[in-house]
């Protein structure tokens, strides 16, 4: 029944919000503890959708799956995750990786929206990092689309540890792109943000940190650490979330993801959802086997994946 009742809302919600509700990739800037438009001024907290690691999903790495996402579900950012460590990554077969990242941040421009450029890894890699964000700018860093995720979640590394890896990186990718967001990420899978709060860097413009949540999981103790690092102007973004368990299964929590979703909004932060894949699990939006082309049919898509969709609908008609 809940399923019937979110898939109408979803059909409800894609009739009465087209395409040209959605804006496009203007320039963004950190002032105040805020993602914001760089000329406005104003808030503009992003909402989208992240794919899953490259290397085993990037056959949805496509253009027309972007178009989907843009013009069909309402994202205005699209978060590509390079897989480093894992199976065929980065370190194993970089020309992989960046050719399906640049098939992404290509199609992304083409659409105007945003794209998270994202080092999707648990570890300090800080030379691998640096010449894959070197690279990155030097092609994209013109472009008021791109975003540059440089840790997606540190496991085990202390704050310092990662806080010294951050500069290294940003100095990197600011020898080159002087303006474009830099996402740090905090300790232990990006929920340590109160840490970074009381010792942040310096010396780097328009500089946001991470936060993941996973709604059957992180519930008051983790909003009261954002509500700690907000409290002390620690920029936020939501990169990866989840309305189930922290491992990627278990139940869609209803409840604790729309106090999640009413925390974002009451904050002006954006989220992006995790993630377009096929794989066998409850956080990945589509049914095994679904078509790599985009263009999803309701018998394609999880429960999971409709509440995403009603989620960013809702967030474009109120933009509209």
């Amino acid at each position: 029944m809940k399923r019937f009742i979110i898939y109408m809302y979803t059909l409800l919600a894609a009739m009465s919000a087209g395409t040209t509700a959605i804006m496009g990739a203007e320039p963004l800037a950190v002032r105040s503890g805020k993602i914001v438009g760089a000329e406005s001024g104003e808030p503009r907290p992003l909402h989208g959708v992240s794919l899953a690691w490259h290397h085993f999903a990037d056959r949805y790495y496509n253009a027309d799956v972007v178009r989907t996402l843009h013009r069909s579900w309402g994202a205005d950012v699209i978060r590509a995750a390079v897989s480093v460590e894992l199976g065929d990554g980065y370190l194993a077969n970089p020309r992989r990786a960046m050719r399906a990242l640049e098939t992404v941040v290509e199609a992304c421009i083409e659409e105007d929206c945003y794209v998270v450029i994202d080092w999707h890894c648990h570890h300090i890699r800080t030379e691998e990092a640096v010449g894959f964000f070197t690279e990155a700018a030097r092609r994209w860093g013109d472009k008021a689309n791109v975003i540059y995720e440089i840790y997606n979640e540190p496991e085990n590394d202390t704050w310092s540890e990662v806080k010294a890896y951050a500069e290294r990186v940003a100095a990197a990718i600011r020898e080159i792109d002087p303006d474009n967001i830099i996402i740090v990420g905090s300790p232990h899978w990006d929920q340590d943000v109160d840490i970074a709060a009381d010792d942040p860097l310096t010396g780097y413009g328009n500089i946001a940190y991470s936060f993941h949540f996973y709604a059957d999981t992180h519930r008051a103790e983790n909003m009261e650490r954002c509500d700690y690092a907000l409290s002390k102007g620690l920029p936020l973004i939501v990169s990866e979330c989840g309305a189930l368990g922290r491992l990627g299964g278990g139940e869609v929590n209803y409840e604790w993801w729309g106090r999640w979703m009413q925390w974002a909004e009451r904050n002006d932060i954006g989220w992006i959802a995790w993630s377009l894949s096929d794989k066998v699990e409850t956080c990945s939006m589509l049914r095994h086997g679904a078509p790599a082309e985009g263009g999803w049919g309701i018998d394609d898509l999880k429960d999971w994946s409709l509440l995403v969709i009603s989620s960013l609908k809702q967030k474009t008609n109120e933009n509209r």
